[in-house]
């Protein structure tokens, strides 16, 4: 199921100038950043949003998980997610899966994106096939697999201005916005401090950035931040918890 829940304004609906490098690699032009780890991006995000954030082991015991991430992108981080969920979660169990992007990108360029990962290739599909053709507006997708259920609920907008009106709170967070030094309104002050609003308490977070300004606006909104080793020969990533 999709479903477009509004329109968005000519600045909200802009498509970011998507070029390829190195074969498949998606690069943002916007931003001048690649959308994932040019090492490998499945294995980042093994290792940094999901053990970032003790998943999938904070899987087994849920009977419903909820999931906020900065930069839906190509839907990787899902991907991984969904599939983790699918090994992990008991029966009857479901993943809510709130994300936040300005740019959407079409299905053909997610699917080319993707396809460096074939094991992934059953899921791709299924996301890709529900995908909107020219995505415009708030995404919704239902997945289910047996009796277990996964909610994919992408915002499109400037997480700062459509962040406060949800009223969903993230037992874990993903923030991958492209990197602070080319895009710092996703890791500002502002928009974290309503991160750190839409976590439960004890909430966690996860991020690939080290960099000293982010882990200070983290611990400003509240996160215990610490730093842990990296992907790919990166010295440091940062993940936290939500104290209050």
């Amino acid at each position: 199921m999709t479903t477009p829940f509004q329109s968005k304004s000519e600045d909200q609906t802009r498509q970011d100038k998507l070029t390829w490098r190195e074969g498949d690699m998606p690069y943002s032009e916007e931003f001048g950043d690649f959308y994932y780890s040019q090492a490998d991006g499945r294995a980042e995000s093994r290792h940094v949003f999901l053990a970032g954030n003790g998943l999938p082991e904070r899987f087994v015991p849920a009977s419903l998980f909820t999931i906020g991430e900065l930069g839906f992108g190509t839907g990787l981080n899902f991907l991984e997610t969904w599939e983790a969920w699918d090994a992990a979660a008991a029966e009857g169990a479901e993943l809510v899966f709130h994300t936040f992007e300005l740019n959407l990108l079409e299905p053909a360029a997610m699917e080319r994106a993707l396809s460096a990962w074939p094991d992934l290739t059953e899921r791709t599909n299924r996301l890709v096939s529900a995908w909107p053709t020219h995505p415009e507006g708030d995404v919704e997708l239902v997945f289910c697999e047996g009796a277990k259920t996964v909610r994919l609920h992408v915002h499109h907008g400037l997480a700062r201005e459509v962040m406060p009106d949800m009223r969903f709170k993230a037992d874990a967070w993903y923030l991958d916005g492209f990197a602070p030094s080319r895009n710092p309104e996703m890791w500002s002050a502002d928009l974290l401090a309503i991160v750190a609003e839409k976590t439960v308490d004890g909430g966690t977070f996860a991020t690939y950035s080290a960099a000293g300004w982010v882990r200070r606006n983290l611990q400003a909104a509240g996160f215990e931040v610490e730093k842990r080793p990296g992907h790919s020969g990166k010295r440091d990533m940062s993940v936290g918890r939500l104290i209050g």
